[in-house]
């Protein structure tokens, strides 16, 4: 298998007799004239031309001959909205997908295969594969709040995701220290606290236009958004704007520290729950995706029935907006609609209210901090991160199964897995991308690929030859010594 060095590894490949196929510039990809083909037919051929170094043609009749690349929508390809299967033999390449989703990723990992030959171009090997993923949502939860990420930033970690065939990116876009949304019912929330960072670093935020760039850019390479803005705590950044949010009436001081569970609404002012129901109203508005996450977690100094009313408050603007609610484990503690998504993050509580909410029909998102937080440092010496979690190695953000993580927990309510990064440590995007790679690769890969297909010797082997790559991106990446690195 490392000869064949996917990540995350495939569900099934077959390496076939005969001579590698070779892209060059006579390499044309071919599809038929629908738009949703043309869109991945462009990037596509863009994709495969600049790891050749040779333009490649995007042609939408499909002749005879050899030096094509068939994306092909199947109702005979594998089963599933993302599955595919990719044949290479030295004549061409086919791959075939009953939805646009799987054809991207069939082409990502066409992209893997490829071995650059100087001026020749590039060659892939002849092989067969058929493959699906294990959990319909693989994510990445990134911190714009503690420190602010540009378009052009998130673009490339959009397209790092991608290539690891993620699809979620969930943008965590309020926090105590900044505000990174505009929304037209609250325009101080980015006059006032779009301008904050941790330490008076410089803040930023996202016009209605910004947002809409990362949506469709994501959407184009297959990568649902879904926003994140925090409450009930997590929220001095909105009370920074709004005094009207504050007992006193007041604006609270900017915040640029790190520390956490020290601001709150309250639900008998007044002006929350207008607050609540124009911004969520907002956010659903601007939003394509079905999902709003409201946050909820680390509210350190609110009683619970308080808790429970204002988060019911912003699941019900979000369900009347016609969109899911999702939320950290914190609101598996009040009442749940089923269906309501449970973002798993602290196993270090009792996991009973976690399986009896379950037993009611929410399923869970699994984000544990000791796996899947990549802001965590790698070893007790690194210069960035954090490890209130404890350090996160390659090994332990690969070794690990979503389904045991809460005893108890029917295996079926598990519907993902997400990494996060929070950027309290994080300014730059040679930071965010050290912290990402190589982990996001590990934790890709158990969100994808079957627990029985997953070996961490062959990942190891496998991920090796992925440092070359991020090299090639120009990327700052960590070499873990768990990993022999070909570069």
């Amino acid at each position: 298998m490392p000869d064949i060095a996917i990540v995350p590894r495939p569900a099934s490949v077959e390496e076939l007799e005969g001579g590698p196929f070779l892209v060059d510039g006579s390499t044309a990809v071919v599809v038929e004239q629908r738009p949703e083909l043309i869109q991945v037919a462009v990037l596509s051929a863009d994709l495969l031309g600049r790891v050749a170094g040779k333009p490649v043609q995007v042609r939408y009749d499909d002749v005879e001959g050899p030096g094509a690349v068939r994306l092909l929508l199947d109702d005979a390809a594998p089963e599933g909205d993302e599955a595919y299967s990719l044949v290479v033999t030295s004549d061409g390449v086919t791959a075939r997908a009953r939805e646009v989703a799987g054809l991207v990723h069939a082409v990502v990992s066409l992209r893997q295969l490829m071995a650059c030959n100087g001026d020749e171009g590039a060659s892939v090997p002849a092989v067969r594969i058929e493959d699906a993923p294990r959990f319909a949502w693989r994510g990445l939860s990134l911190d714009v709040a503690r420190h602010f990420f540009g378009v052009e930033d998130v673009k490339v970690v959009i397209g790092l995701m991608k290539h690891y065939k993620l699809n979620v990116l969930h943008l965590h876009l309020s926090d105590d220290q900044g505000w990174r949304l505009h929304v037209p019912s609250r325009p101080n929330l980015t006059r006032v606290s779009g301008q904050t960072a941790v330490d008076g670093d410089p803040g930023g935020y996202y016009s209605a236009s910004d947002f809409q760039t990362i949506v469709q850019f994501a959407a184009a390479r297959g990568v649902r958004v879904v926003p994140e803005i925090d409450v009930p705590g997590h929220v001095n950044a909105a009370s920074h704007a709004y005094g009207e949010l504050n007992p006193s009436g007041e604006p609270t001081d900017a915040y640029t520290g790190i520390e956490v569970g020290f601001s709150r609404l309250h639900a008998d002012l007044p002006a929350t729950t207008p607050f609540i129901e124009a911004v969520f109203g907002d956010v659903a508005a601007m939003s394509p995706d079905e999902y709003v996450h409201i946050g909820g977690d680390e509210v350190l100094t609110m009683e619970a029935e308080e808790y429970a009313s204002l988060v019911g408050t912003a699941a019900r603007v979000v369900r009347a907006a016609g969109k899911k609610v999702i939320g950290w484990q914190e609101i598996a503690h009040t009442p749940l609609e089923p269906g309501t998504v449970v973002q798993f993050w602290d196993p270090r509580v009792d996991p009973s209210v976690f399986v009896e909410a379950a037993k009611a029909g929410a399923l869970f998102l699994m984000s544990p901090a000791s796996k899947s937080y990549l802001d965590m440092k790698y070893d007790a010496d690194f210069p960035l991160g954090l490890e209130w979690a404890g350090c996160v190695e390659m090994r332990d953000a690969y070794d690990w199964e979503p389904t045991t993580l809460i005893e108890g927990m029917p295996p079926e309510s598990v519907v993902g897995v997400e990494a996060a990064v929070f950027t309290e440590t994080i300014r730059t995007l040679d930071d965010l991308t050290t912290m990402l790679l190589p982990r996001l690769a590990a934790v890709a890969e158990v969100a994808w690929t079957a627990p029985e297909l997953r070996d961490w010797d062959d990942f190891r082997a496998r991920v090796a030859h992925q440092g070359a790559f991020w090299d090639r991106l120009g990327l700052a990446w960590h070499p873990s010594t768990q990993v022999d690195w070909e570069r």
